[in-house]
């Protein structure tokens, strides 16, 4: 039982097992432009498929991308600026480039482009480009300006529609893609600096998501991931008016596609419809995302979360209610202003209710714009790391049991990533786990196969090809 998946030979297969948050994106083959670009993305997927963009729009401009930023003309750093390090991350990168030779240009992309605007120039003077994710389609128009002669430009636009438009989108991975459904955010969370770098929510029209889908799956993609800040927000804004669910449903049935995923869900958001969809359709994936970030309704509250440790769980109870068993994974931040000792223990009880397959968990940091950044109550950076070093353990301990639940089953994996030793495989489930299996035949990546399960830890399991 397996399906063979036409690999693309243009993407390099390393990057499928690339360090995710982090990564210099994949390389073209050499067009003979002579003009090069460096690609470098912090953050999470729906960053990755900007750069997709912004890769394809280079492209098509004549550019082609070489590995080392020492060998391009145009290095482009697309950042993330959720958390305080992944900031310092994109700065700390600028410093190289002081007393860059003249001629290259340094341009910062994303979230931090949007949320420091043209104060980066006065940090870092050697960069000539900011630029929003809003505004990747005018990259073109920038970097000619560039090229022209102007020293600084900038596109810092918000509330617009052109983020969606993806006809010059260069998709780096063979059979797995991303379909942005809606951009922006109109939750007020006092943390989040979403609203401020993303703008408000937009969704994009269900008609050209299914025309995408479509022209995917005819490009032998099997798998389609639907992002959004907060996906599961999505508000069809054509006359046909589908709801989140629906499109989650027209998808999976189109000809071709295998698996949906989808992230980020918004607990406020998340409805009986979803799993229902999930229950009717087996092309949507065993999973979902549905971020917490505390357990108690107390800290709850002075994040502007909407919803309380009980409603919350609530939704996990209607998840856990299914039919067939869907992983549930969350975020955790610790540290929060004004949390006490029993509000951390609120959140120790919640994973033990809530009984997560993983967790995405974070020292609270603040960040410009929000409104937790002048709340009293800070917690030290040092009770902050002891805080988080008590969730992972016992978060670790929570997977390690769960995962120990599926020695004997068998699971259907797409194989994406092999090793450098012989028979070592890995690949992922529908429900998002991790599977590392050894089989002796060749050609297995981007095809589904069976693996039994005969191990387990805390972060994958282990098995063998079943032919």
């Amino acid at each position: 039982m397996s399906a063979s998946i036409n690999s693309r030979v243009d993407v390099r297969l390393e990057a499928l097992t690339a360090k995710p948050g982090l990564q210099a994106h994949s390389l073209l083959p050499d067009n003979g432009s002579g003009r090069t670009f460096y690609l470098e993305t912090f953050g999470c997927q729906m960053n990755d498929h900007d750069s997709e963009k912004v890769a394809g729009v280079l492209v098509e401009r004549g550019y082609r991308q070489v590995e080392s930023p020492d060998a391009a003309g145009l290095v482009l750093y697309n950042t993330c600026s959720i958390r305080e390090k992944a900031a310092h991350k994109v700065f700390s990168r600028l410093g190289l480039y002081r007393g860059a030779k003249e001629g290259k240009i340094i341009g910062v992309l994303g979230c931090v482009a949007q949320q420091e605007g043209e104060v980066i120039f006065d940090r870092a003077p050697w960069v000539s480009l900011v630029c929003g994710s809003a505004s990747y389609q005018k990259l073109p128009d920038l970097i000619g300006r560039l090229e022209a002669g102007e020293r600084r430009v900038t596109g810092l636009d918000k509330d617009t529609d052109e983020t969606f438009e993806t006809e010059m989108t260069r998709r780096d991975h063979p059979f797995r893609a991303y379909i942005t459904i809606i951009e922006g955010c109109d939750k007020a969370c006092t943390y989040c600096v979403v609203p401020f770098t993303r703008g408000p929510e937009r969704s994009r029209a269900s008609e050209n998501v299914l025309t995408e889908a479509r022209r995917l799956a005819d490009s032998a993609y099997s798998e389609i991931q639907l992002l959004g800040q907060t996906v599961n927000s999505y508000r069809d804004p054509s006359p046909r008016r589908m709801s989140f669910s629906e499109l989650l449903t027209a998808v999976a049935e189109t000809p071709g596609i295998r698996r949906v995923r989808f992230t980020t869900s918004h607990p406020s958001d998340f409805g009986a419809d979803i799993v229902q969809a999930m229950d009717a359709h087996p092309g949507i994936c065993d999973h979902v995302h549905l971020p917490v970030q505390s357990g108690s309704t107390r800290i709850l509250r002075a994040m502007k979360r909407t919803y309380t440790r009980d409603e919350y769980l609530e939704r996990i109870q209607l998840i856990r209610g299914a039919r067939r068993p869907i992983s549930v994974t969350s975020d955790i931040i610790v540290g929060f202003p004004g949390e006490t000792e029993q509000d951390f223990a609120d959140t120790l009880s919640l994973l033990d209710a809530a009984q997560y397959d993983s967790i995405f968990s974070f020292k609270y940091s603040p960040r410009p714009n929000t409104a937790a950044q002048h709340m009293t109550g800070a917690i030290p950076e040092e009770e902050q790391g002891r805080r988080l070093a008590i969730v992972q353990d016992h978060q670790r301990r929570i997977q390690t049991t769960r995962n120990e639940t599926m020695i004997g089953q068998t699971v259907e994996v797409l194989v994406d990533g092999q090793s450098r030793r012989d028979g070592q495989w890995a690949g992922r489930t529908s429900s998002n786990r991790m599977v590392n299996f050894t089989s002796l035949r060749p050609g297995l990546l981007g095809q589904y196969h069976l693996v039994q399960v005969t191990g387990a830890g805390p972060n994958s399991v282990v098995g063998h090809h079943l032919i």
